[in-house]
């Protein structure tokens, strides 16, 4: 059997706010920084493009319409020319990539929290819609379905992803291990305007670790940072914008290994790229102790029954039940 070996890049930095092919440009900056060190796979960040509703937490829903507004004009569909060129750096750098996106849907009330899985061939292989936006994001964000709770086989291993707070959910992050998931993507946003004890970037390594701990396999985060410019875009609106946007450990960007221990230096708070290597061999001894998706369960007692068909939102139906 094989298990691959490589290496990987996890980038911790802010969009270029509300600017889709500048956000763009950036991200491709990361992926030949990562490819000319030797990475084969890069995760981006929860929304990379092109910024995050911040607005639902600091203003009234009233205040926040507007930027609403001004999201949904800067969303992305994938096939937006605007895209072409992430994809085509897939290609020229030999990248698998993982990012998060702003999608615009079909409705002009309807955007998804979409992260893209891009293999090295600049191939859109998946999409995942976040389930269920997370408290303020519901002013934001329409909940995705079942049928992106999938793992997809590449060059470098089996690939899942879910976004931010979906990495509490228990059942979803199952969903992936039960597909042979061995490589995950958690990506998130740095969320200053959490409860005053509530350490987020220490939050974020706790959901990472246990995820890995509990299915043996290696997590990858990667999170947003607040650039100034963000705050300034806010702040005519929010004049306090620095006391709500300004707090230390609100941002983690790492890896952790089958073991569910951090491998190397995380990034806390600080913007940049760091590395790890990947060998996914060391996914197999681990799971002689605890593998819950084998001898260390009971499907005679538990049955996860999982709806992954995409959502559908009208039936036409000919004729009536009478005729």
């Amino acid at each position: 059997m094989e298990f691959k070996k490589f290496k990987a890049a996890t980038v911790q930095t802010s969009p270029v706010f509300l600017n889709v092919p500048a956000t763009v440009e950036k991200a491709i900056r990361f992926i030949k920084e990562a490819h000319e060190n030797g990475a084969t796979l890069i995760a981006f960040p929860e929304v990379f493009i092109a910024g995050y509703p911040y607005w639902n937490w600091v203003m009234t829903p009233v205040q926040g319409s507007a930027w609403y507004e001004q999201l949904y004009r800067n969303s992305a569909m994938i096939d937006d020319a605007e895209m072409h060129p992430l994809y085509q750096a897939a290609r020229d750098f030999n990248m698998h990539i993982v990012i998060g996106i702003n999608e615009r849907g079909t409705s002009f009330g309807e955007i998804y929290n979409t992260n893209l899985i891009i293999n090295n061939q600049g191939e859109i292989i998946g999409k995942h819609r976040k389930l269920v936006p997370t408290w303020a994001e519901k002013l934001t964000w329409t909940s995705g379905d079942g049928s992106s709770l999938k793992v997809y086989d590449t060059e470098v291993g089996t690939l899942g992803t879910l976004a931010c707070g979906e990495n509490t959910n228990t059942l979803a992050r199952f969903t992936l291990l039960s597909q042979g998931e061995l490589v995950h993507i958690a990506n998130y946003i740095s969320l200053p305007v959490a409860p005053p004890d509530y350490d987020m970037a220490e939050a974020i390594k706790i959901r990472a670790a246990a995820h890995s701990f509990e299915g043996k396999l290696f997590t990858i985060v990667s999170c947003s940072t607040i650039s100034q410019e963000i705050k300034e875009a806010l702040r005519a609106d929010v004049p306090n914008i620095d006391a709500l946007l300004d707090r230390k450990s609100s941002a983690f960007s790492g890896f952790i290994g089958p073991n569910g221990a951090v491998m190397g230096t995380p990034l806390i708070d600080d913007e940049g790229i760091v590395y790890a290597e990947i060998d996914l061999a060391k996914c197999i001894q681990p799971k002689q102790m605890h593998d819950i998706l084998g001898h260390y369960n009971r499907f005679d007692i538990f049955n996860l029954r999982v709806n992954v068909a995409p959502t559908r939102k009208i039936t036409f139906v000919e004729g009536t039940e009478n005729e």
